[in-house]
């Protein structure tokens, strides 16, 4: 009665284990197939293993004129035009992923809003030319702005494809067109829409972008108003050369030797980071997944081997009045089949209910994803048919003469 007790419990571990292995390598199936789609998604740049990002302030206390300050900027973009290898540069208030943002209203003209309401908040960036090219991100329509429209504080803008499909429905259509931050500022100019920066990560929306040049006129009922902290992307084939993020400071300092550079990174860290959440959980679900799997494998053998054990004599005596070896083989195959069906079935059952949890990490497929399901479901009884093989073959090649010596 022990022994059947015993037997029992074992198997009931050993089901546990299987419907526990199968809940995690689904979950990290999931989640595996998430990462991929994340990857295949357009974040707002190209090559990013080809950019490297810093921010450099121009400070008031240093620079007190606003043009000054702007041509200070274009220098150093000059000057890292000259590195070796750079094939473009550009500057914005923020890169996509860098974590800045500034969120404003912002008016259209040809869409006001309802009396009495507020208009949009839309993000805002500050940019200088080449920001786009450096960052690989297409121009759909118009045109990018240029050092003189800064310079002669030309009121124009740029808009992001999704802000200008919301209220144009195609890009070129909102070439022309007006926008402002503000009912006391004079209108500006869509002269460009631009391809969408996934700023707050691939797995959410693209947010609507309004792109200022850095230095404007007019601008929040200020005369001058200029973004004096520039991030810069610097595209280059050198990236992986060990002196290169030197000859990028040197050439920075050589504009002027008083400016820092902060924030440095590459956008394949920038995008990595913004991906972190979604990499632990892989990793940690696949580990958790792999000693699931490795348990309910060892307990399969362990409770195969167990019955094979005491059912010796019993196997001895089936042979001995000739039965087939394979015979003796689907015995033992049949129980633990038995048990690795059960295991599979309530491990799906149990998937289906607790990966609805997950749902809003994952991105691109659903939480019951039947595909996903139905490979890892396969590749577990595979495994677990393998480790009740083992045992059950052993079991089968016994000499009956040993076996029925063995309990004599």
């Amino acid at each position: 009665s022990d022994s059947r007790e015993r037997h029992r419990v074992r198997n009931v571990l050993v089901v546990a284990e299987i419907a526990l292995a199968l809940v995690l390598l689904i979950s990290s199936g999931l989640m595996a197939r998430t990462f991929v789609a994340l990857r295949t998604v357009n974040p707002g740049y190209s090559n990013p293993e080809e950019v490297l990002t810093f921010r450099v302030t121009v400070p008031a206390a240093m620079v007190p004129d606003d043009e000054q300050a702007a041509r200070l900027h274009e220098q150093v973009v000059q000057r890292l035009r000259q590195v070796a290898g750079v094939v473009a540069v550009g500057l914005s208030s923020s890169v996509t992923m860098d974590g800045h943002s500034d969120h404003d209203p912002v008016l259209f003209e040809d869409f006001p809003p309802p009396a009495g309401q507020m208009p949009k908040m839309h993000r805002h960036k500050w940019i200088g030319p080449g920001y786009f090219g450096a960052m690989g991100n297409r121009i759909l329509a118009g045109r990018d702005i240029t050092w003189a429209d800064l310079y002669n504080r030309t009121p124009v803008a740029l808009i992001s494809e999704t802000l200008a499909r919301q209220h144009y429905k195609n890009p070129s259509a909102a070439i022309g067109r007006r926008v402002k931050p503000s009912p006391k500022d004079p209108w500006r100019e869509i002269i460009g829409v631009v391809g969408n920066e996934r700023d707050a990560g691939v797995a959410l929306p693209a947010p609507t972008i309004v792109y200022w040049p850095f230095l404007v006129k007019g601008f929040w009922a200020q005369d001058s108003f200029i973004q004096r902290s520039q991030a810069y992307a610097v595209r280059s084939g050198r990236m992986a050369s060990s002196g290169f993020l030197k000859e990028v400071q040197q050439a920075v300092w050589s504009a002027n030797a008083n400016l820092p550079l902060a924030d440095v990174s590459t956008l394949n860290q920038l995008r990595a980071r913004s991906m972190a959440q979604t990499s632990f959980m892989l990793v940690m679900l696949a580990i958790a997944g792999a000693v699931a799997l490795l348990l309910g494998v060892v307990g399969i053998y362990g409770v195969i081997s167990y019955i094979a054990a005491q059912r010796t004599r019993e196997v001895g005596i089936r042979v001995a009045l000739g039965a087939q070896r394979g015979d003796v083989s689907r015995l033992f195959l049949r129980h633990g089949l038995a048990l690795t069906a059960v295991g599979l079935v309530a491990g799906v059952g149990l998937a289906v209910g607790l990966t609805r949890l997950m749902s809003a990490q994952l991105f691109g497929i659903s939480a019951v994803d039947l595909p996903t399901y139905a490979v890892v479901s396969l590749g577990l009884a595979a495994v677990a048919l393998l480790a009740t093989y083992l045992p059950a073959r052993r079991a089968a090649r016994v000499d009956p003469v040993i076996a029925l010596r063995s309990d004599a």
